[in-house]
């Protein structure tokens, strides 16, 4: 019998041991997301690009999709990387997450390099990764003996090429692709993709998935501390004011992210270990302490709804209220309570 010319994965690396900070005096000062970059004024892309570096530290491989945060990031050979940085395809992020990982314990297992837990981070925005990259994330979150990082930074459009609508796109938003005209004020009707809640239920062997928003960055960087040492495939799904793509003053890029949980359309949540959990406000207005604004406050206040009349507004409420009053879980399991 031919002997098979694989080897055996008996050399698992562990994870670093991240815990979590408690308040803004226990975080890190030192910067791996530095000058450099060119995003736009008001970019909350380009600051989860900062925690996340951050919350991960100097041992860290990060992997960027083409996007935004490629090209803006890596303008005319300079980057503000400070850590190790790859470019990699569109659609690709789970792929290189999982090849990178692989690829290093090949390195330490050769003997050419020392064995160590390296974070690896892909990185990818709704584009690459809700809409093109799905199938790479989801055949990354498969392979459960390597440890990796996919976040996903939604600004909700196809940024990068002119604000062009995805399956991360709300309701009736004005973009390159869904302007409202005479006949059809909406142009876009789909609902947005529910893409964490989706990797997490098709996924029962990954140990953790979450939503997060730089308004709320020491539980931002926190959970990407905690996917970074669970162990196995983890992801993040991000949620990122774009003041070019939503059309606002760049000044109010941190309230509308605020807005965005504030009003229960954004919710907050972790999915450890097959328990799914809300956090932060989201937790709060679940359990009653706190009432959920009207979304009339968040959309008004982005151009891209602009030509909404008052049917528009009450049916983005009536999908929102839904969401909380007759789902398993607000914004995880669109299933209603039997």
């Amino acid at each position: 019998m031919q002997k098979s010319n694989v080897e055996p994965i008996t050399d698992f690396i562990g994870t670093q041991v991240l815990e979590p900070w408690k308040g803004i005096k226990k975080v890190a000062q030192q910067e791996y997301f530095t000058s450099g970059h060119r995003t736009c004024q008001g970019c909350e892309s380009a600051q989860i690009m900062k925690l996340m570096a951050k919350a991960a530290g100097p041992r860290s491989i990060i992997l960027g999709s083409t996007g935004c945060m490629y090209v803006a990031n890596t303008t005319y050979y300079s980057t503000p990387w400070v850590i190790p940085w790859m470019h990699t395809q569109l659609g690709s992020s789970g792929s290189a997450a999982t090849g990178t990982a692989a690829g290093l314990r090949a390195l330490m297992r050769k003997g050419k390099m020392s064995k160590e837990p390296i974070n690896v981070i892909a990185f990818c925005g709704d584009g690459g990764g809700a809409d093109m990259g799905l199938s790479a994330i989801s055949a990354a979150l498969q392979h459960t003996e390597y440890n990796l990082l996919i976040l996903m930074y939604d600004n909700e459009s196809y940024a990068n090429t002119d604000i062009q609508v995805s399956g991360s796109s709300p309701y009736g938003a004005n973009t390159t692709f869904s302007t409202p005209g005479k006949v059809q004020r909406i142009m876009h009707r789909r609902w947005k993709k529910n893409t964490a809640a989706m990797l997490a239920a098709g996924h029962p062997e990954c140990k953790y998935v979450a939503t997060i928003c730089t308004s709320s960055p020491i539980e931002a960087m926190n959970k990407v501390r905690r996917a970074l040492s669970i162990g196995g495939p983890t992801f993040i799904h991000s949620l990122d004011p774009c003041p070019k793509g939503w059309d606002y003053d760049p000044m109010y890029s941190h309230e509308l992210g605020e807005l965005a949980i504030e009003t229960g359309i954004w919710p907050l949540y972790e999915v450890e270990e097959n328990t799914v959990k809300l956090y932060g406000k989201s937790r709060q207005i679940a359990k009653g302490l706190r009432k959920r604004k009207p979304v009339r406050e968040y959309l008004e206040r982005q151009g891209r709804f602009a030509h909404f009349i008052d049917e528009d507004f009450d049916y983005f409420q009536a999908k929102t209220d839904e969401m909380w009053e007759k789902w398993l879980v607000p914004g995880v399991i669109p299933f209603s309570n039997p």
